[in-house]
């Protein structure tokens, strides 16, 4: 046993967790923290803003498949963190957050960047801790890492005072974490498991409805060799894009508000849906009254919580997705499906029909870029290998609907929370995460720049990222909403200034290209990935393009605005 002070406990435990990574950005209240992070070999990667943090360790999470850590400082440093928080709760995202504060003497008396961190983040946050005594600190980084990554993913906030960071203490490393109150359920319960078979058995119309929770607990391979086994079609929300494959026969597309009209109609018509690590929240569900009301539906989830909370459920399985599936499998694994598909014949021509008559579409002209060109465009020279980032708006929309993705953790966005100036700092971290992969951020021009001042970050650290500017001078998923439900009254939605996009590349150190035709953007694309560094690609689309199919919000989603 050594005596160590609380900023030599934290990195040792840092060490012990697994931690090679920090986003951060330094102050008083951690400038301890800091001096012992420094004689370590941990990497800290200097960013510009605490949001910025975040963001990036929320990136480097789902690219790495590890916990993502980020340290700042107290005050303001602590509550420009919280977006970020609020963003990786609503999706699940596992990462611990530290944030320094006052000495623990000076608490409540409104000391100089004195904050109350624990209480502003309690409802964004799966755990948090002030630590009041040294002695508990590496007890409590062990059990924030343990609650980070375990049952259903999520950010936990540890409070640090100055001088717990100070004191010396003895240090020896604990041991399990073991905690009465907390032991998620992974093994599903078979006797569920075999009521889903009996459902599939009688079933002719039926669905797979999968989300975040199969990207997370990566049962993609499960879930793929789930649908085909049964021949069910497949549909995702948009954090369980790349659960599976985008290019498979059965894949439905995306389900909700902007999702494909056969996925929708499918959803609506369907007599039994097998909802797979989802929550079914309002994008997807639309008037819920009318949401898969001809169905029975199993919910498969790892949160109980979540079971039946917006929609009720016939079959409720309380189980890790990847664990779940595996268990389906072997069950279902000497079933004789033959009859059965003759059976489903009907259902699997309509949803064909469905796909043939009202597939995704726009119009290339050869004037002005159309944005979902742009994103067809790069999905084609990727070959669909990049990991993909995006900001918040139509952008988002359009990188879902055209970029098909194969593979989890190849798309990362802010879901649930929807948080504009996401995607730069992701996709930092992302590269960070997943070095050798190409990442590249799909932004609009107001998304952009929420959080441009990134672009430092990533010349700093020579972090090749590409950023995708959809450039209409408009926030446009605003601009969408006037133009159908307010007379096209533009209330204070059209930027009338927007920086020179390729200037402000090449002020940060980075590359700035642009295309203002058609016939251009094959050319800035291939020449901009091909470029070995930071990238900014601005390009100047349709100004009152719209995303296409919409769900008017309150609507069932069969009723569907086409283009």
């Amino acid at each position: 046993m050594s005596k160590l002070t609380g900023a030599q406990i934290l990195m040792e435990m840092l060490k012990e967790e697994g931690v090679d990574t920090i986003f951060g950005y330094p102050g008083g209240a951690v400038i301890d923290i800091y001096d012992a992070l420094q004689k370590t070999e941990i990497s800290h990667y200097l960013v510009r803003h605490e949001q910025g943090a975040v963001h990036a360790a929320d990136g480097y999470a789902r690219a790495s498949g590890k916990v993502g850590v980020a340290l700042v400082t107290s005050g303001p440093g602590a509550t420009n963190t919280v977006t970020g928080i609020a963003s990786a709760y609503m999706d699940s995202i596992p990462m611990v957050i530290f944030t320094g504060q006052v000495p623990t003497k000076l608490i409540g008396n409104d000391a100089f960047q004195e904050v109350d961190i624990v209480g502003i983040t309690r409802p964004c946050t799966k755990h948090n801790y002030l630590v009041s005594d040294v002695k508990n600190l590496a007890r409590t980084v062990k059990e924030a890492f343990h609650i980070a990554r375990s049952g259903r993913p999520g950010p936990v906030l540890i409070d640090l005072p100055k001088d717990v960071v100070n004191t010396t203490t003895n240090y020896s490393p604990p041991g399990e974490v073991r905690l009465r109150s907390y032991n998620p359920t992974y093994e599903p319960n078979i006797k569920q498991l075999k009521k889903v078979v009996s459902l599939i058995r009688t079933a002719r119309k039926p669905v797979i409805f999968s989300g975040g929770g199969v990207v997370l607990s990566k049962a993609h391979e499960e879930l793929t060799a789930f649908a085909r086994k049964a021949q069910i079609p497949v549909t995702s929300t948009l954090m369980g894009l790349g659960g599976f494959p985008g290019t498979d026969p059965l894949w439905l597309g995306m389900l909700g508000m902007h999702g494909t009209y056969r996925a929708n109609m499918a959803v609506t018509d369907c007599d039994l849906m097998i909802a797979v690590g989802v929550r079914f929240d309002d994008r997807v569900t639309g008037k819920t009254d009318e949401f898969a009301n001809n169905a029975k539906i199993v919910q498969i989830d790892i949160d109980p919580t979540s079971i039946q909370k917006n929609i009720q459920v016939s079959v409720p399985v309380v189980g890790d997705c990847k664990i779940s599936l595996k268990q389906l499998n072997e069950l279902i694994e000497n079933e004789d499906y033959a009859d059965l598909l003759e059976d489903r014949q009907e259902w699997l021509t309509q949803i064909d029909e469905w796909r043939r008559t009202t597939p995704l579409a726009y119009k290339q002209g050869e004037d002005i870029i159309k944005p979902q060109y742009v994103i067809d465009k790069l999905f084609e020279l990727t070959h669909g290998d990049a990991i993909i980032t995006t900001e918040v708006g139509q952008n988002q929309m359009w990188a879902a609907q055209y970029y098909h993705f194969r593979e989890p953790g190849r798309f990362i966005t802010s879901g649930g929370l929807g948080v504009m100036g996401f995607g730069l700092p992701a996709a930092i971290g992302a590269q960070v995460g997943a070095p050798g992969n190409l990442v590249v951020d799909v932004a609009g021009d107001g998304s952009i720049q929420m959080n441009i001042q990134e672009m430092a970050t990533a010349v700093q650290y020579n972090l090749p990222v590409k950023v995708v500017i959809l450039n209409n001078c408009f926030l446009g998923m605003v601009r969408q909403w006037q133009e159908l439900f307010y007379e096209k009254r533009y209330a204070s939605t059209q930027f009338h200034h927007t920086p020179d996009f390729v200037k402000l590349a090449e002020a940060y150190g980075a590359k700035g290209l642009r295309a203002k035709t058609p016939e251009e953007v094959e050319k800035v694309l291939s020449e901009g990935l091909a470029h070995p560094g930071a990238v900014i690609m601005d390009f100047v689309v349709e100004q009152e393009e719209c995303v296409y199919p919409m769900v008017p919000a309150g609507a069932p989603i069969k009723n569907m605005l086409l283009v």
